[in-house]
């Protein structure tokens, strides 16, 4: 208690002064109708300035929920891109005897949102964590994109969180095809840059040129067919008579990798449980 009346005792001049100016400027714009009018105008333009500050403050730290909230609504549109297909499929199926998509591939699958936590780049194996776990509906095995395209695949979950194999690792490998073509290759990371992977085992006819887009085969239950992965950049030196490789511009940024999408799919169980019990039958 001393300390502080020694404190006012020191710099009580100075807070004389304060005190005096305090009371001449309330005494010179109470009696002065000009001088109100320009401290009013004043005292305007520095609570705009700052309101204006305070906003562009406050959405700066409300992106994260207004990019989540647009990603929630990007899921629950593709999965009514997906029922809108199946029905048209359907349609061409009930009038014209076939159908331009399997119904059940496009049925059988929806979307978590979540957001990436952590995330490794210079690895020869990198994995990322998401903040989405069991509690959320999320499984071992299942596929994770982002707004560009396909990311990884979930290995490991947590209750409310979990790892993925990025594409960027070097044991990942994905089905993927050109865009408009059936033929189907094999895509991994070689460890160099986290801008490009390497579109392995393609058949040597299958035609192609700079700037095709690379998608997802559909020939597993992790992925639905056509989800961008990347670009073709250029082709490889052969290491196979039959076959040629491709060098792919990835589709997404992994150095800016922020909300995911991961995808349930919902035949996922019976389809394994059909394979495994065909596998079984022809061992017999």
């Amino acid at each position: 208690m001393r300390s502080i009346f020694d404190f006012f005792s020191r710099h009580r001049a100075v807070f004389v002064f304060l005190l005096l100016a305090v009371v001449s400027c309330i005494q010179l714009f109470r009696g002065n109708p000009y001088q109100q009018a320009v401290f009013m105008t004043s005292a305007g333009k520095l609570t705009s300035s700052v309101y204006k500050a305070s906003d562009a403050v406050t959405g700066y730290f409300h992106l994260r929920s207004v990019n989540e909230e647009l990603n929630s609504r990007i899921a629950d549109l593709e999965q009514e891109n997906l029922a809108l297909r199946a029905g048209l499929s359907r349609a061409n199926e009930q009038l014209f005897g076939y159908g331009d998509v399997p119904v059940p591939a496009l049925e059988s699958y929806r979307f978590i949102v979540g957001r990436v936590i952590n995330n490794s780049l210079a690895r020869p194996r990198n994995f990322l964590t998401i903040n989405r776990g069991s509690a959320d509906g999320v499984c071992a095995d299942m596929g994770v994109v982002d707004q560009n395209g396909v990311v990884g695949i979930v290995n490991v979950v947590g209750e409310h969180a979990s790892r993925v194999i990025s594409v960027l690792n070097a044991d990942l490998r994905l089905s993927c095809k050109l865009k408009g073509s059936d033929a189907f290759g094999s895509l991994s990371w070689d460890g160099r840059s986290p801008r490009h992977a390497i579109l392995e085992e393609l058949p040597r006819h299958v035609p192609f040129e700079v700037g095709d887009t690379i998608v997802t085969s559909g020939h597993s239950v992790v992925f639905p067919e056509g989800i961008p992965v990347g670009t073709v950049v250029e082709r490889m030196s052969d290491a196979d008579d039959n076959f040629y490789s491709l060098k792919i511009l990835l589709a997404a940024d992994f150095s800016t990798l922020s909300t995911i999408r991961v995808i349930e799919n919902y035949m996922k169980d019976e389809i394994e449980a059909v394979e495994t019990g065909a596998s079984t039958q022809n061992k017999k």
